[in-house]
């Protein structure tokens, strides 16, 4: 028999398995985080300690368990590295649902590649991550990774809450710092999450953030970095790229960064000046070299996707682009700048945050901050903003990559914040004008010619390059409620002067009217009808924005059967609010033919989550009324 103590101890040791075990298992996780979650961020702890302007030592620990394959991506395990930041140690376990060990990743296991495709010239920029395969899910993946760094300019945003659908247990940042270095910090969006600042003295500051649960993503809603809690820091003196800087004024920093960053990279050699030279000849005015030397530039280079921050903020040389006619968007600015120095055009390094989602440099912030390059060229009281990665743009547009922010412009004498170009909402317009016809079987053969300007004309400049079957899936998808839709001929013409795209195109659709017995049925405007797809979403609780309003006007004649009558005709129609204006018109005229006219004009913003269901009915009153059918009767 065995003996009272041993069951005890056995007991015992059986609880004390379990409840290590327990520490990763899917039971312990609390309902309420569960809901509405791909993943639970179980802890998400950084050290980062400062220990001089040339040194930095970040410590990671990230502890995730994932619901299914949406979460993976919330793992997170992965960290960049090149010359001036070393990872002393990187590693991952992962457990099953129960908190039973699976496999153990050391840091020969981790994937381990370059950070940049293609491109020699920074092979030391390199990045290694996790890549592991669930056999099942849930499963939890305990991380832990060591840097040190040099470059001290760079001091990581902290992000609470990373994203939709992943909820967190506990986040905890921890910083310590020398005192004389200026350290500095931004807090954003605390208001409604349980975040305790535990720690804020001249060496040090620590935060614990707990149960903060997984958002829903909602349309229309601003970026994440506009609505969940983050913390930006910083250092007002600091070290990057093997030079001390400071960032104490937009003004001190900017000029640093002209002269001990960019410095000696825009030499170029005799014969490239002589070549661009020629190439501009006696041209005289600073935006049309400008326009010369830009054409230049998409005609010769490439762009290699590098972001700021890898590879450095130091350009590569202008001699290097030249000779191997690519770069990132560092290395091409900068070469841009470098042809435009040696015809006496000045032009200035723009830094900026390059998205869709318009994102400002933080004015009231002095610090390393944007993702991206362009070029500012002096053009009177403004500046004539150049893009210069892209082959296609026609010079100065800005599209909807760039438009409409805060930027730090870098000047010889300093940087200063601007606004980049802002197109007004009435600019950003799509004319329509065009011609169609039903016959007595209710077939439909029309043509149209389709102008767009603005941040519209962004969107269609792309189709040039499309191929056949690209043109044809896209243009059905465009006029989806045009069915048994077949295309005939396509034209496009890109006006990069005036900054205008125009598509001519010719279509056809067998039974595009329904019939029934002496009756035909049909909706009137074919060419340009707005679904309203906006989602209901109950108990909203973000605010919701439009980026770019916009103007669409249409003008179609329209060529009814002969043989049919007209039973019943839509009414004109009108509608005005807050969020624009919508009007139709449709004007009878000789011998069986209809005039349509149609404006929609929305207003950009930023609304209120109460005011989102007015939005919804505005949108779907214009989609009702855009649907409206026409009635004949045969003769």
């Amino acid at each position: 028999m065995k003996s009272p103590f041993f069951a005890l101890f056995f007991l015992l040791f059986s609880l004390i398995s379990t409840a290590q075990k327990s520490d990763f298992s899917v039971l312990g996780i609390a309902d309420s985080l569960k809901a509405n979650a791909d993943a639970v961020v179980r802890l998400d702890k950084m050290d980062i300690v400062i220990t001089s302007q040339r040194s930095m030592n970040i410590k990671v620990q990230r502890v995730v368990t994932v619901f299914n394959g949406t979460g993976l991506s919330d793992i997170d395990a992965y960290q960049g590295y090149d010359k001036s930041t070393s990872v002393k140690s990187i590693e991952a376990i992962v457990y099953d649902a129960f908190g039973n060990e699976i496999k153990k990743v050391k840091r020969k296991d981790f994937k381990d590649q370059s950070a940049v495709s293609g491109s020699t010239l920074f092979s030391d920029n390199r990045v290694i991550f996790l890549e592991y395969t669930p056999v099942s899910y849930p499963f939890t993946v305990v991380y832990n990774s060591e840097i040190e760094s040099s470059n001290t300019a760079f001091l990581p945003q902290w992000y609470f809450l990373g994203g939709y659908a992943v909820s967190i247990e506990k986040s905890v940042l921890n910083v310590t710092f020398p005192n004389n270095l200026g350290f500095k910090k931004k807090e954003f969006h605390f208001s409604g999450y349980t975040i305790n600042k535990t720690l804020d003295t001249d060496t040090q500051v620590s935060y614990v953030a707990t149960n903060i649960l997984a958002q829903k993503s909602e349309d229309l809603s601003p970026s994440h970095r506009d609505l969940f809690p983050r913390i930006m820091m910083g250092l007002e003196n600091f070290h990057l790229e093997g030079v001390d800087g400071t960032a104490k004024t937009w003004e001190t920093f900017g000029k640093w960064y002209n002269e001990k960053i960019l410095t000696g990279t825009t030499d170029l050699s005799e014969e490239t000046k002589t070549k661009i030279k020629t190439l501009v000849g006696d041209e005289k005015d600073p935006i049309k070299k400008a326009k010369i030397i830009y054409d230049f530039v998409q005609k010769k280079s490439r762009y290699v996707n590098i972001a700021i921050g890898i590879g450095g903020w130091k350009p590569m040389l202008a001699t290097d682009v030249d000779r191997l006619g690519y770069g990132d968007c560092k290395a091409l600015s900068n070469y841009t700048k470098a042809l435009l120095q040696a015809v006496d055009v000045p032009s200035y390094n723009t830094i900026l945050y390059g998205d869709r989602y318009k994102s400002d440099i933080q004015s009231d912030f002095v610090s390393m901050q944007g993702n991206h390059m362009i070029l500012a060229i002096p053009n009177g009281d403004n500046y004539t903003f150049l893009e210069c990665t892209s082959q296609d743009d026609p010079f100065g547009y800005q599209g909807t990559f760039t438009d409409d922010r805060d930027v730090l412009v870098v000047k010889p004498d300093g940087g200063v914040i601007v606004r980049t170009k802002i197109y007004e909402d009435k600019g950003n317009s799509q004319l329509d004008k065009g011609v169609y016809a039903i016959d007595e079987n209710g077939n439909f053969s029309g043509s149209i010619s389709i102008i767009s300007e603005g941040s519209q004309y962004s969107s269609k400049q792309r189709l040039e390059s499309f191929q056949p079957t690209e043109k044809e899936s896209y243009y059905k998808k465009y006029w989806d409620n045009i069915n048994n839709l077949k295309l005939g001929k396509i034209a496009f013409s890109n006006d990069k002067e005036n900054i205008r795209f125009t598509e001519d195109i010719q279509v056809s659709a067998i039974s595009y009217a329904s019939l029934s017995a002496n009756k035909m049925i049909f909706a009137i405007d074919a060419f340009n009808q707005n679904t309203g797809n906006i989602k209901r979403i109950r108990n909203r609780k973000n605010p919701f924005q439009v980026q770019r309003g916009y103007l669409d006007t249409d003008e179609i004649e329209i060529n009814l059967p002969t043989g049919f009558t007209i039973e019943f005709l839509p009414s004109n129609y009108e509608l005005k609010g807050k969020f624009g204006e919508y009007k139709t018109e449709i004007i009878k005229k000789e011998n069986n033919k209809l005039l349509y006219k149609r404006s929609m004009f929305v207003n950009k913003g930023k609304y209120s989550n109460k005011e989102y269901d007015e939005y919804r009915l505005f949108m779907e009153q214009i989609a009702r009324n855009d649907n409206a059918k026409i009635i004949l009767t045969k003769n």
